[in-house]
């Protein structure tokens, strides 16, 4: 009979616990675009190199991290697929929503990545026989309203091959994205969620060093400052943020771990009003307003 009533405390306990994992992971990842564009500008690196060195940089921290620590490093097979699954699907969200921004713009980009996560999440839910509750599909409808209201359209006219080009970028990134939310949900043997972020992005930012090579963009001065921002870029918005949302998606729903992610614009945009004078209109303000009632009543 105790056991019985200290199971529903234990749940409670347990997805609170996540859902700190979790908007410590939104958070650390709204400082990862104002710190990114300080050192593609500083070190004179385009996006897609910036994206390179900023998985390599999080992987290896965390690799070094485990063997100073002496922890149990990845064993088995399934560990191993695991790292490579996570590591292919690191480089393909990142090349595929910077590729996105190239092509169409950063607005755009983010909107069809970032809104398009918790839709994929909700709909392969959904087909696994999954009904959502009317309050989780509000709060979906709510998040991307906001959403979209407070990245706005894209300023300028774009040619028609290049924004379908660009939609379908991001949206294959937030395929990735909602594929890695739908995968990290279930644990496998031999491994937890710091080794996988430090072998995956380790593996995974190889592979995007590797196409920024052939495209001929990889090195750059290594100033203390540049080397700085590399090294708050890896460790708190990728090693800290990305281990953080795995081991958050262990103790909640994927739909509510990828509804969260959406802390990741507002944060960025709140840092850009504070740190760098940027102005909202009236639309961002209100979508501003309603993504983060949106993500209240996710959190609740």
């Amino acid at each position: 009979m105790s056991a019985c009533t200290k199971t529903p405390a234990a749940v409670r306990r347990a997805r609170s616990g996540g859902l700190i994992y979790l908007v410590t992971a939104g958070l650390l990842w709204g400082t990862g675009g104002l710190t990114g564009s300080v050192l593609s500008r500083v070190a004179g690196l385009p996006a897609l190199t910036v994206a390179a060195y900023r998985l390599s940089t999080g992987g290896v921290l965390l690799v070094a991290f485990l063997l100073a620590s002496r922890r149990q490093l990845p064993r088995g097979r399934a560990a191993w697929i695991r790292v490579t699954a996570f590591g292919l699907l690191a480089a393909e969200f990142q090349a595929c929503y910077f590729t996105a921004v190239s092509l169409t713009s950063v607005s755009l980009a983010t909107l069809v990545t970032i809104g398009g996560t918790p839709v994929i999440v909700q709909a392969v839910r959904c087909l696994r026989g999954h009904r959502p509750a009317p309050r989780e599909l509000a709060a979906t409808g709510l998040a991307l309203a906001g959403l979209g209201l407070l990245v706005g359209l894209p300023a300028g006219r774009l040619s028609e091959a290049a924004t379908l080009g660009g939609a379908v970028l991001a949206l294959a990134a937030a395929g990735g994205f909602a594929t890695m939310t739908l995968i990290g949900a279930t644990p496998v043997p031999g491994i937890d969620e710091l080794a996988t972020t430090g072998f995956a992005f380790t593996f995974g930012g190889g592979v995007l060093m590797a196409a920024a090579a052939l495209a001929g963009h990889v090195g750059f001065t290594p100033r203390p400052d540049a080397l700085g921002l590399l090294i708050a870029l890896g460790a708190g918005p990728t090693a800290v943020a990305y281990t953080s949302y795995f081991r958050g998606l262990r103790r909640t729903e994927t739909s509510t771990a990828a509804l969260l992610s959406l802390l990741e614009p507002l944060s960025g945009t709140i840092l850009a009003v504070l740190l760098l004078g940027n102005r909202l209109n009236a639309a961002g303000i209100a979508g501003a307003v309603i993504l983060g009632v949106a993500l209240l009543l996710t959190v609740r």
